[in-house]
């Protein structure tokens, strides 16, 4: 089995753990993007019109012998309108907000998935594919002192990233801020981050001392899904465990 070093809050190893056997999961990137992709779609907001949208106006039909087609007129004018076969007329299938967009997978496709994906954090290569940048020489997936949880202040994390040898990554998400093109600038989400380190830990307290970093998620290990460990259906995302986190995850089934 293989070991790997337990990172203190000094940025030195403390021990060798081994690890679970959910990182030797087969590597399943089909089955990582369809998860990711109903995980995505089951988020979907439904939307539809108003059921009267288009059929609000004082109309009237002109009758025969004017040599003129007898669909329905705007009182107020000779303007078509109600139908759905004219020009200014209502849509004639609008969008309904009861369809239901939920899809579904199979239960074992979705947990094997989710360890492939953490088996996925294991991998340098694909890490590095992902775009994620930091020392070669520290060992993945970097596990830390559960004493981490207790750090109060965002300096001392950044300190210790500098130490471990991920704050590029940090740099990397930060430079890479930037306003989105489209319409999503004027609906709550102007700017677009880059993904950079994810915290797994089993306790919610680190959320005070991280959650302000640029591109950095804290997770609790049972609220952990595809899409915190495979952004946009790619896996190999720079991930930190606590101690305590990953004998939680070690024993996902």
């Amino acid at each position: 089995m293989t070991k790997v070093p337990l990172y203190g809050l000094d940025g030195n190893t403390k021990e060798e753990i081994q690890l679970p056997n959910i990182f030797f999961t087969e590597y399943r990137p089909d089955l990582i993007q369809k998860s990711f992709n109903i995980l995505h779609a089951n988020k979907r907001q439904s939307y539809g019109s108003d059921i009267f949208a288009g059929m609000k106006h004082a109309t009237a039909s002109i009758g025969k012998g004017r040599g003129m087609s007898r669909v329905p007129r705007l009182t107020q004018g000779r303007n078509a309108a109600l139908a759905p076969c004219v020009v200014g007329g209502r849509r004639a299938h609008p969008p309904k907000s009861e369809k239901n967009w939920n899809e579904k997978i199979n239960k074992k496709e979705k947990i094997f998935a989710k360890k492939s994906a953490i088996a996925a954090t294991f991998n340098k290569e694909l890490v590095t594919k992902r775009g994620h940048k930091f020392d070669n020489k520290i060992s993945l997936p970097i596990i830390i002192d559960d004493k981490f949880e207790k750090i109060k202040k965002t300096k001392e994390v950044i300190d210790l990233f500098k130490k471990i040898g991920i704050y590029e990554d940090l740099i990397r998400a930060n430079n890479g801020k930037h306003i989105r093109a489209g319409k999503g600038k004027r609906r709550g989400r102007k700017y677009k981050i880059p993904k950079s380190v994810l915290i797994i830990s089993k306790n919610n307290n680190i959320i005070k001392n991280s959650d302000n970093l640029l591109g950095v998620e804290i997770v609790n290990g049972k609220h952990l899904n595809i899409g915190h460990l495979a952004p946009g259906g790619v896996a190999g995302r720079l991930t930190i465990f606590t101690k305590s986190a990953l004998e939680q995850i070690g024993g996902t089934k």
